[in-house]
């Protein structure tokens, strides 16, 4: 992995990020830095390249070109587990659980990419084994606790309802124990009442745990009333970039949510 020296208090860069789909490209030259502690929008129309982009920041896809830097470090050809080894979680638009699992299973399988134990040591449940699960048992229950969730930890997660299944996502996420936490449209299928609080639980997390968040979100206003700077894509270029009064009157913002006279 090559490596440059980072700005300081930088711990996200893109640097002219591109991915081609065959004649399609999704993501067109974008760059921009995320700083630590911040919390980082990226917003646009329906297709403008916001979850490909998540994608290439979490190592799902590969850039056409383009550099990811973490830290200064280049992650743009790391492998997903090797990118969330490095303090980098992520929720999906579209919600990823083991649904055959319970609550609870869900997350403590987050919580093994953490642990220190070997095959050998698990096969014949030898130390440090047996001290690490009961560490997950009880760090698991208390992110359930913390979303909500503690009094369903046995149930499957199938039979949760589809706001608890956003909130195990988020559980999950934070199992990883991430520095930057990267949640795809987390407010989808909410109501008003429910986005409010989402707004206000993000902001909880993001403190309690001391998380550079980046977030995709369709609800404008969330966004505007929770981030310190947001990014506008359309059609996978970056057209504004700033904190939330500039992009909200940026009339290039304007013209691709509303569309031009």
């Amino acid at each position: 992995m090559a490596s440059t020296p980072p700005q300081p208090d930088v711990v996200l860069t893109a640097q002219g990020l591109t991915r081609r789909f065959g004649g399609l490209v999704a993501v067109n030259d974008v760059s921009f830095t995320v700083t630590k502690g911040e919390i980082f929008g990226l917003i646009g129309p329906n297709g403008a390249g916001k979850t490909t982009t998540f994608n290439l920041m979490t190592g799902l896809i590969q850039a056409s070109s383009g550099q990811m830097l973490h830290e200064g470090v280049d992650i743009s050809r790391l492998r997903p587990f090797q990118i969330a080894k490095r303090g980098i979680a992520r929720t999906f638009q579209n919600i990823r659980l083991f649904g055959n699992l319970s609550v609870m299973e869900n997350v403590t399988i987050a919580h093994h990419i953490q642990t220190h134990s070997g095959l050998f040591q698990g096969i014949f449940n030898l130390p440090p084994t047996p001290a690490e699960e009961r560490d997950i048992r009880d760090r698991s229950y208390q992110l359930l606790d913390l979303v909500g969730l503690a009094d369903r930890a046995f149930s499957g997660a199938n039979n949760l309802a589809y706001g608890d299944r956003r909130r195990l996502e988020i559980a999950r996420a934070l199992a990883l124990k991430p520095q930057i936490l990267l949640l795809d449209e987390p407010a989808a299928g909410m109501n008003p009442s429910e986005k409010g609080q989402l707004s206000d639980f993000i902001r909880q997390i993001q403190q309690q745990f001391e998380l550079t968040i980046l977030l995709i979100e369709h609800h404008v206003p969330l966004v505007m009333g929770l981030c310190d700077r947001i990014a506008v894509l359309d059609f996978g270029q970056l057209i504004a970039l700033g904190n939330p009064e500039i992009v909200r009157n940026d009339p290039a913002v304007i013209e691709a949510y509303l569309g031009s006279e």
